[in-house]
């Protein structure tokens, strides 16, 4: 064998080398990114769109989770509901909130961003859903507190919305389930109630993560990715001297 061809030969040979450790790489760099979402991405209440009372806002769709026309048909009914009562209703979805804040605290904080004082706080009701976790908060005006009492709200969030959820994530239901409960209670129809629950042996409380249990979380998910890092370095060396050892 010529020097040329056992130059051509390990050339070649480096190139393959290379290319496998790059695959490897991007691959986990992937799962990396996937299983430890970049603080960037995370949803804050000072990138949400702004809305002002009285605007024609009733859905923010951050979490893609409502179909088009089901979104048109909660709109329309929330909009006659301001017409004949005053009251708005308006509905957001998220994924990725930040780390440390939950969907309650997400939801009172974007409530006073849209209203930022009582007189536009006084009819206004908002709802917010983290499509990831499937948790919901809800925030009410004082000015319909009488007719949305905080054990009707609660009982809202927590069943109306999450109840079409953990039957299978029924995201649609789970919003036009509740724009009907919330449009009965608040022109003074009376309170529907939540619908019934169809499976068995749910546990509804203790939804949230504590921090600690996060914090255990993200280091399996570390400790997983450095070990995945560290085969992408010896799997391509391996398979190197296996071919033109």
């Amino acid at each position: 064998m010529t020097i040329q061809s056992q130059f051509s030969q390990r050339s070649g040979g480096d190139r393959t080398f290379g290319g496998i450790r790059v695959g490897v790489l991007a691959l986990l760099g992937a799962i990396a990114l996937w299983l430890c979402p970049s603080p960037a991405l995370a949803v804050s209440v000072y990138n949400m769109p702004f809305v002002s009372p009285g605007e024609d806002t009733w859905i923010l769709d951050e979490g893609n989770s409502i179909s088009r026309i089901n979104e048109l048909q909660i709109g329309k009914a929330l909009e006659e509901l301001r017409a004949q009562t005053g009251a708005e209703v308006r509905f957001v979805t998220v994924r990725h909130i930040d780390y440390g804040e939950t969907i309650q605290s997400f939801t009172d904080k974007l409530f006073e961003k849209w209203f930022p004082n009582p007189e536009e706080q006084a009819n206004q009701v908002l709802i917010s859903l983290d499509v990831v976790t499937n948790n919901a908060g809800i925030r009410v005006g004082e000015g319909l507190s009488d007719k949305l009492t905080p054990d009707i709200a609660e009982s809202v969030a927590q069943e109306t919305v999450l109840y079409p959820l953990i039957e299978g994530d029924k995201y649609n239901e789970a919003f036009i389930d509740a724009k009907d409960r919330l449009v009965a209670v608040l022109s003074g129809q009376g309170d529907p109630g939540a619908p019934e629950l169809k499976v068995k042996e749910v546990q509804v409380e203790g939804t949230f993560a504590t921090a600690e249990e996060t914090a255990e979380k993200r280091s399996d998910a570390t400790t997983f990715v450095i070990v995945l890092l560290i085969a992408a370095t010896v799997i391509p060396m391996v398979t190197y001297y296996a071919l033109y050892s």
